[in-house]
Parts: C-alpha cells; structure tokens; sequence
C-alpha cells in the first residue's frame, strides 16, 4: 500500500511516526511523509524517511491512504483519506465538526467512535472504526525510557516529584495568564520540580514571559517548544494545565491532572475555579480516593487501546476500506469546501 502521512503542523509528526514504523515493520508498504514547511520550521524526521513538500509531490505519489492528524486535507489527492485526530479534547466544538474531508474517521476509543458513528448516519459519506490512537504505541513503547533522566533531574533539584504544567495555546482557553504566582506558591509549599513545556502555538509575548520567569526559579524548567512533550508527560508524576488535549493524554497514563477553569461538560479531575486554589488541589489530586476513581473513567473510555497495536489496527483497517471500495481517486465536496482546500494547500496539475 502507497502510504502518505500528511503532516500540516508539527505535532502530527509525532503522532504519526509510530505508524511510519508499523509500516516499515510490515516490509510490504512505500510511506513519503509530507511537510508543509511553510508552517513546520524546526523538525526532524527518522533516519531513512522519504520526505516530500509540495501537493504536487503528494499527488504525483498516487497514494493510497493518506492519513491524517489535522482537520483538512486536500480534497484533490487519491487515496482513503484517514483521520487519526491530534488528541482526545472532546470538549472542543471543533473536534465534532464534520468537514467532509474524509472517508473514515480511526477513533480512540468506545466514547469518541459512539460520537462519530452517530454523525456518519447523519452524514452518509463516511464510516467509523475503532483502532486506538497512533501515539500510544510510542507510549506503550517507551513508557520507561525516561526514568533515569527523570530520577537524574529530582536528584539535582532535591525534589521528590516532577509536575509539568502544559497549557492549551488557545488565547480564550488557556490558563497562561494567571498562573504565575500560583506556581510559584506552588513550589514554595510542596516539593516538587517544575517543567513547563507549552504548544508551538502559544504566543510568543507568554513564551517570552514564562521563560524569563523559569530563570527567577531555583526548581522551575522552562523546555522549549520544539521539543516532544510527550517525552516530559512520561517523566512527570501530576500534570497542570487547562483545556488542553494533554491533559487527557495524560489521564490515560492514570495519573493525577489538574486544570484552571476547563469547560468540559463532564470533570473526571480536579478543575480549579480560581488559580489560588492550586497548592489543594495538588493535595487532593494525589491523595482523594474519589478524585483517584474518577481517573479511571477516562482510561476506560477514552482510549482503553494501550496494547502497542493501534497502528497495525489502522493500516489493516485501511486495507480494508480499500479492498471493500477501491482507492478513491478525489473527495466530491461542496464549492466552498473546494475552495478552502485550495486556499490552505494550493493547486497542482493533474497530468
């Protein structure tokens, strides 16, 4: 199978190099990875990865299965196009919408695929299945190859726990601007370490700011954007954030989350209203028995796929889609989805 892996921002590189590596494993796929380079500046590939820039390249490959971490994809390329998501924030109007894109959706787990197939009945135009997400696979993969960093970076600090604190970057969501001096409360009153590790996307004036402020701390880190978070999400023992996917990211390694003000309809963690609130609901978070329990719902819901098999699932499933309809050669979409399409991606010429 002709296999390309669209990534239009930096995280889908992460997100979808486990399954470059299931289809590398398999020894039977070609795989080109697109980069839009006019967004991804500072990246890097695997050894051996054949990479390509422009939607000319993509079409000329002729793929077979495109798959997909972002919301859109040009409607113009072949192949089943495959959305994979970029984490597990379903409380995010925008993780729900149907943009007519794409052929089927792979979802994480029984809550996400129950929501997805009660839109493909309403749609008609695209089918759902199950498989888990793509990065757990790295997870359940390396679940443990940063212990030593972790214990190496306590023992420097003196500190018995790592908590990292990952906002979303969205300026109506995120808790960046209110949570300095919670911090810092923080780690004058508990013994921990602190690492901040923020998306691409977040502003740079809040980048510049916390940055500036990590150098004021004796026990705060400030990691710098390009880096892989997920990395630092293994090392940490509590997570603080906001609305942000990470934080469900991280209840999927059953560990304790706190949030400022999260607007999900359902709070399986501990969700502050007010950023003074944190040094209890670090305490709560660690030691509640119900706060604890309620961890448990989203591991089970939300991706209970944790076996480091969820891309051999994708690839089979997408053979499957292909074997059942043929590859697809373009996406019918309306005129102004088209042009959308085009205007995010460009044209090519169809020889």
């Amino acid at each position: 199978m002709k296999i390309l892996l669209f990534c239009e921002n930096r995280y889908a590189i992460d997100i979808l190099q486990p399954l470059y590596e299931e289809a590398l494993r398999q020894g039977r796929h070609e795989v080109l990875w697109y980069i839009h380079t006019q967004k991804i500046k500072n990246y890097s590939l695997p050894d051996g990865a054949k990479e390509i820039n422009t939607l000319q390249e993509c079409y000329d490959f002729q793929p077979e299965a495109i798959f997909v971490p972002g919301n859109i994809v040009p409607y113009y390329l072949p192949g089943v196009k495959i959305q994979v998501f970029h984490g597990y924030a379903a409380e995010k109007k925008d993780h729900w919408v149907i943009r007519r894109y794409f052929d089927t959706y792979f979802t994480q787990g029984p809550f996400f695929t129950a929501g997805f197939e009660k839109l493909a009945k309403k749609y008609k135009d695209f089918e759902v299945r199950e498989t888990g997400w793509p990065k757990q696979d790295w997870i359940f993969k390396h679940m443990h190859d940063f212990d030593a960093e972790k214990e190496a970076l306590l023992a420097k600090h003196g500190k018995k726990q790592l908590v990292i604190y990952a906002p979303t970057f969205s300026p109506s969501l995120t808790s960046l601007p209110f949570m300095k001096q919670a911090l810092t409360d923080l780690l004058a009153q508990r013994d921990v370490l602190l690492v901040m590790k923020f998306h691409p996307l977040t502003r740079k004036e809040w980048c510049d700011e916390y940055r500036a402020w990590a150098e004021t701390q004796k026990d705060a880190i400030y990691v710098e954007a390009s880096e892989n978070v997920t990395r630092y999400q293994l090392m940490s023992d509590v997570m603080i954030s906001d609305t942000s996917s990470a934080v469900y990211e991280f209840l999927l390694l059953n560990r304790p989350v706190i949030t400022l003000r999260n607007v999900a309809k359902e709070i399986y963690w501990e969700d502050m209203k007010q950023p003074e609130e944190l040094v209890a609901a670090y305490d709560r978070a660690l030691n509640d028995p119900e706060s604890i329990a309620k961890r448990r719902w989203i591991y089970d819901n939300y991706d209970p796929h944790l076996d480091g098999h969820c891309c051999e699932r994708m690839i089979a499933e997408a053979e499957d889609f292909i074997a059942r309809h043929g590859v697809p050669t373009h996406r019918k979409l309306n005129l102004w989805r088209k042009y959308t399409s085009i205007k995010t991606f460009g044209r090519i010429n169809r020889k």
